[in-house]
């Protein structure tokens, strides 16, 4: 049998573990039928340091929380602090303290913390319409964050609840994260204060909107746990801005090795996890689906040793408050559980130390609850490309996050559903390839959010067998035919490129390594990152990291590095993701004066952080610009042909960009412009100053789904001749061409018509978008546009280069979008690409 299991990392650590209230820690064994064996090897084992025994008591300190409400509770409710765990779900597992009233509008309660936790909590109100704590912006509060350091009061001011909106004004605290010891900027730093939540850019900025005025605990968290927590006091006036700097301290690595002993019933070989709080533990940071935070596929596996246990050695930061568990699925499902039928969360203050150190557990059971475990097996379509990986997704309450199932052998694939089975009655499930469920669905159960398969809970065991018909958007192709006059050779320096798409999910680390082996299996010599920010509300304007939508830093810098180890050059395009279709939102965007600047503010940080990320990660090009920045440039307008008001001196706001760009990353700085007929003559002038011109191709190509593809060639041909040609021997730099072609058979139109007539933004089409019945399929008519367009770039040497933009990296589709994975425009690139480069396959 071939079940997968990743490789076991020898990183080192020092744990002390102890007893929280309401966080019991419990060890057993529990014993059941095992149905399928696997042999793993032994993980190779250091000399042992102390060893921890399972409950070892930890200094506690008294805290007093005290929270000062919007308005005087009603009658018949009452307040309660709730401590969260992120890492089963924020709304399971909680451990709610109700709260004594000082005065009308506050309340307070005295807890015993152990030193060094990091306490996440948020406030909850009971009654006949409970509620959590929400926001002045309308958002619900994740957590807040305390650092017990010893007897302390945290003082909290609550801005609304859900069910009742923010009155009031508000201030804004603006700040900067630093090493303590070198000054250093630090990004990627999670800050609370006030319930709100942000995270640093690459100059160690941040901030926290909407804050109502009094003083707030500001809390600075590493997600790795790299740096020590640091707290203090801010203090916020109505309208205005409150600065703040925090300096936090580098934590040394320490080694600890668990080993924890599992039940009898668990399914031998089955990849045993280690859940945790911390990012390289599987924790997002983010509200992922079903409410979770934790992802399976981000959590490093145990090795089964000799004796039946599992061992793995981390290195893990000092000081680090750790909360942990051990499951066969994620943070919710299978995770170990006491036998009385409560979750099990762990928890481990890391001192330091220079001794490896060894954490002996024990599993009680993975169990919850008299029902028996179901066993779901299934068997895919031959089709299944190799490599990838089958997901199940359940469904209890709305679909949670998908767990990988263990593979069999001959495409057939087994999970083991334990636990909390207790929770449950009947219940959902479905399947789906490499996590994407949702896109690369079994076609029994496509889309966002079908009815799915339906299965009940009983005391008995069950074994659920189940038959893929077939994958949605996965079609067997034959091979495809590709006539062409020869092909000539281009100098060096000409671009054969790949461009991700930038809506990603924190799941796709996992794939990133294949994607840009597939991207580099094309013959392309440049893949375009494109990492994101999200406006997450334009009224005030707030633009900014979003854990789960928007990549980190260090996956940022990885994915660079994935693809260098490849021989790709790697450009950085960073993108911005909107809740709402691009021109709608600068539509309803209040575009006034203090607002644009604003708005030029946020671009600059947005802009230099990139700068900072591709000098950082040795980046061969960085690209600013795209299609949605066209409101911005000088002499702006919206999408109904209105003017939108950018101000009279934005040419020079954006040539003041450029020279800060340029003093944060010394390599070649592109420029992304949206290429339609006519408009290149109204290019703005600071564009001319930059190095490349990354020309986003949007100018029709065909006047039907019916023009066949020698007039597509010729209508290439004269647009590059009569206009983008006369903008290059102006620009006098290289000019390479994006090419974004859905899979549609109005592609060539340049135009993707909603059932109003109206034409819709080409990325609507990505993945995890839902589908646009109205829009008819055509891979063929994507790979003609290639064609052509590859075709016209063949007779004309002065065109630097070629990108296919929209690539979707975690799963092959066949489906509408842009993406040309798995589909025949790629072949169309795998047979121009390396010959346009001169290299002979």
């Amino acid at each position: 049998m071939n079940l997968r299991s990743s490789q076991t990392q020898r990183i080192t650590f020092y744990l002390v573990r102890l007893m929280l209230a309401g966080l019991i820690l419990v060890t057993g064994t529990a014993c059941s039928i095992s149905l399928l064996e696997w042999p793993f090897p032994t993980v190779p084992t250091s000399t042992p340091g102390p060893v921890i025994p399972t409950a070892t008591p930890f200094p506690a300190a008294q805290v007093t929380f005290e929270a000062v409400l919007p308005a005087p509770l009603l009658p018949g409710e009452t307040l309660a602090i709730s401590l969260v765990d992120e890492v089963t779900g924020l709304s399971f597992n909680t451990v709610n303290y109700p709260m004594q009233p000082k005065d009308a509008q506050t309340y307070a309660v005295n807890l015993p913390l152990a030193v060094g936790s990091v306490v996440k909590y948020r406030y909850i109100l009971a009654g006949s319409a409970p509620a959590i704590e929400a926001t002045s912006l309308g958002a619900p509060v994740r957590y807040r964050m305390y650092y017990v350091t010893g007897p302390g009061v945290a003082t909290d001011i609550i801005s609304a609840w859900a069910n009742r909106p923010f009155t009031g004004s508000t201030g804004q605290i603006q700040g900067r994260v630093l090493n303590a010891d070198t000054g250093a900027p630090l990004p990627n730093m999670l800050i609370t204060g006030g319930g709100a939540q942000a995270w640093s850019d690459s100059s160690g900025r941040f901030s926290l909107w909407g804050l109502p005025p009094g003083t707030h605990n500001i809390t600075a968290y590493a997600p790795d746990g790299t740096y020590i927590p640091f707290q203090q006091g801010a203090q916020v006036a109505a309208g205005l801005v409150t600065p703040v700097e925090l300096r936090v301290k580098p934590a040394p690595l320490v080694n600890v090795i668990f080993t924890v002993s599992v039940p009898a019933n668990t399914v031998k070989g089955a990849p045993v996890r280690l859940a945790g709080n911390l990012l390289q533990l599987g924790n997002t940071f983010a509200d992922l689906n079903g409410g979770l935070s934790t992802t399976a596929s981000r959590m490093p596996t145990l090795t089964r040793q000799a004796d039946g246990r599992y061992s793995l050695s981390l290195y893990l930061p000092a000081g680090v408050d750790l909360r942990y568990k051990y499951t066969l699925g994620d943070g919710f499902w299978n995770a170990e559980h006491k036998t009385s039928g409560e979750f099990v969360l762990r928890q481990l203050i890391i001192p330091q130390t220079n001794a490896p150190i060894q954490i002996n557990d024990t599993v009680e059971t993975w169990q919850a609850g008299n029902s028996a475990p179901i066993l779901f097996q299934v068997k895919a379509p031959a089709v299944t490309p190799p490599g990838d990986v089958v997901y199940i997704q359940f469904n209890p309450y709305g679909w949670t996050e998908p767990i990988p199932m263990w593979p069999l052998g001959n495409n057939q694939w087994a999970y083991k559903v334990y636990s909390p089975l207790n929770m449950l009655g009947d219940f959902t499930y479905r399947y789906c390839r490499n996590a994407e469920c949702g896109s690369a669905d079994d076609q029994a159960t496509a889309g966002n959010n079908p009815i799915g398969r339906r299965v009940s809970t009983s005391l008995m065991p069950q074994d659920i067998q189940d038959t893929i018909m077939g994958w949605n958007w996965l079609k067997e192709s034959g091979p495809v035919t590709i006539t062409s006059s020869p092909i000539q050779k281009r100098s060096a320096g000409f671009v054969a490129g790949v461009e991700l798409q930038p809506m990603q999910h924190p799941t796709w680390s996992t794939h990133m390594p294949q994607a840009f082996q597939n991207i580099q299996a094309l013959g392309t010599n440049w893949v375009f990152v494109t990492p994101s920010w999200t406006y997450v509300h334009s009224r005030p304007l707030v633009f900014t990291i979003q854990a789960g939508k928007d990549v980190f830093w260090n996956d940022s810098l990885s994915m660079v590095s994935q693809a260098r180890a490849l021989n790709l050059n790697v450009a950085i395009f960073p993108s911005p993701r909107f809740p709402v279709a691009s021109a709608n939102w600068w539509l309803d965007a209040p575009r006034g004066p203090d607002w644009w600047n604003a708005w030029f503010d946020s671009y600059r940080q947005f802009a230099l952080h990139h700068a900072d990320l591709a000098a950082q990660s040795g980046a061969q090009a960085l690209i600013l610009g795209g299609e949605w920045l066209a409101p911005a440039m000088p002499g702006g307008t919206l999408a109904d042909g209105s003017a939108s008001g950018v101000p009279a001196d934005a040419e020079n706001r954006w040539r003041s960009i450029i020279a800060e760009v340029r003093a944060h990353y010394k390599g070649p700085l592109w420029w992304a412009w949206p290429y339609t007929p006519g408009n290149l003559a109204s290019m703005p002038g600071f564009i001319f100053e930059t190095d490349s011109l990354y020309l986003l191709w949007q100018a029709p190509l065909a006047t039907s789904s019916e023009t066949p593809r020698d007039q597509i060639t010729a209508q290439a041909g004269r647009l590059l001749d009569e206009e983008v040609a006369v903008l290059q021997n102006a620009y006098k730099k290289p000019i390479v061409l994006g090419l974004a072609f859905p899979s549609t058979t109005t592609a060539g139109t340049a135009c993707l018509p909603d059932l109003q007539g109206r034409c819709l933004e080409w990325t609507v089409l990505s993945r995890p978008n839902p589908d646009y019945p109205s829009l008819i399929l055509s891979l063929q008519r994507q790979a003609d546009l290639y064609q052509a367009m590859l075709e016209a770039v063949n007779t004309r040497p002065w065109v630097g280069g070629v990108v296919s933009r929209g690539y979707y990296p975690p799963a092959l589709l066949q489906d509408k979008s842009a993406s040309v994975h798995g589909k025949p425009a790629a072949d169309i690139l795998w047979y121009w690409f390396p010959r346009l480069l001169g290299i002979t396959r």
